[in-house]
């Protein structure tokens, strides 16, 4: 998929926080930017320790869109826990 390979290379070689929000918004609908931060929410809940359920209370959305985040988080390579790690240290 040549047009995400360049999209991919894209994301990486922006370094300021402001240029990539503009990036974003400018890629994205609102829709899918909610979309994004709350699947990323979600897998901090989880590393956190909060149940499934009350994510799903708290967050709105449904179990599978959760397990999902639990399955990913669960693989020791995961890039998302790791980075997720990162950001709580």
């Amino acid at each position: 998929m040549k047009d995400l390979d360049e999209v991919v290379r894209v994301f990486t070689e922006i370094t300021d926080p402001v240029e990539m929000k503009a990036i974003f918004e400018e890629l994205f609908t609102d829709a899918e930017r909610r979309d994004l931060a709350s699947r990323w929410g979600l897998m901090r809940d989880l590393k956190e320790g909060i149940s499934q359920r009350n994510i799903a209370k708290k967050r709105k959305i449904s179990l599978c869109k959760i397990t999902r985040g639990s399955k990913i988080l669960k693989n020791p390579e995961s890039i998302s826990g790791r980075l997720i790690d990162s950001f709580s240290s």
